[in-house]
């Protein structure tokens, strides 16, 4: 079956996060590669990243410390020089293929009003905050097939986790592609989910061809 649509996730895929899990250990006190060490361990572990938060202030409730940061003017925030650099030239080049391109991922409404204002060559931008659903829920791919108008078999979903974007993908019945980077893309494991991938990479820059073959252009 051709892939008429490809969907990507949004952070480490498209969107490196070095910058924000950094601001994150400065908002707490504590030294950077201290944080990173430990949310690497959490989720080694098998654990939900924001128990990171939890080790080292008990009681952490992100949304609300999301609110206090952007009361005192230091909002999460991202902007193009966050990009990776291989995520605009490969949303450029698959939308010169013609096929539909879309952003899908757990992100905040805040992060949705950024994702429009960088202009990318996209259809469709889609969040948790926006749609109500996140991650790994099948409702939310279900929402992927819904905006991506055509079959889930002839949707593509592009996605570093292989427990919140490729495992729950297959099992709604889209395709999947594996970006080998991030924290997720090196720490987790899943040997089925990810054999069961059409594509299996370590950049983006690699994609567009691998869809052109796939679809015998």
């Amino acid at each position: 079956m051709r892939l008429e649509a490809v969907f990507f996730d949004v952070g480490e895929t498209l969107v490196d996060e070095t910058r924000e899990y950094g601001t994150w250990a400065d908002w707490l006190g504590v030294p950077r590669h201290t944080f990173s060490a430990v949310f690497g361990a959490v989720i080694a572990q098998g654990g939900d990243y924001r128990e990171t938060f939890e080790r080292f202030r008990p009681g952490f409730d992100l949304h609300l410390e999301r609110e206090r940061r952007a009361r005192r003017g230091q909002a999460e925030t991202f902007g193009e020089e966050n990009l990776y650099p291989d995520a605009r030239p490969c949303l450029a080049e698959l939308a010169a293929m013609g096929v539909r391109l879309g952003l899908a991922g757990n992100q905040t409404a805040r992060a949705e009003r950024i994702l429009r204002s960088l202009g990318l060559p996209v259809d469709v931008i889609g969040t948790s905050d926006g749609w109500g659903v996140e991650k790994p829920d099948r409702a939310f791919f279900r929402r992927v097939v819904a905006e991506a108008g055509c079959a889930p078999g002839a949707v593509l979903y592009v996605g570093d986790r292989l427990d919140n974007d490729i495992r729950p993908a297959q099992e709604a019945g889209l395709r999947t592609a594996l970006v080998r980077r991030g924290p997720w893309g090196h720490i987790l494991r899943d040997d089925a989910a990810a054999q069961r991938c059409l594509f299996r990479i370590d950049s983006l820059g690699e994609l567009p061809a691998l869809v052109r073959k796939h679809n015998g252009d």
